[in-house]
């Protein structure tokens, strides 16, 4: 797994981000490497993983492109450029369900032990 996206999985983490997975995208489209998907129970919960993010990011010289939705909460979008994370609460991972919409990348699931499992 990539740095970046180790910090980015740990950060989410760290937040009561859940359901983590990262979609390698690459060969499916020309806008980003890896999609980083992730769960939390409500809006504060997402907020506060994206903060957590940017934060870890910003340690390593690394800022948001692009953040979308952050006010509302419910679907938050980072953009690093070659890498875009979507914070969904779990009524919105749902709804979008991005999962099967992408279904066609290669996804690891990200565990909190540090460890991700390549399907």
């Amino acid at each position: 797994m990539e740095k970046n996206v180790e910090i980015i999985c740990k950060a989410l983490s760290a937040k009561k981000g859940v359901r983590i997975r990262v979609l390698n995208v690459r060969e499916l489209t020309s806008i980003a490497d890896n999609f980083i998907l992730a769960s939390t129970r409500n809006k504060k919960q997402s907020q506060a993983a994206a903060d957590e993010v940017e934060e870890k990011l910003a340690q390593e010289g690394i800022h948001a492109l692009r953040k979308e939705g952050y006010r509302e909460g419910d679907w938050i979008l980072l953009d690093f450029g070659d890498v875009i994370v979507h914070i969904f609460t779990d009524e919105e991972r749902r709804r979008y369900d991005f999962d099967t919409l992408w279904q066609e990348a290669p996804a690891a699931e990200y565990h909190d032990t540090g460890e991700s499992n390549e399907k």
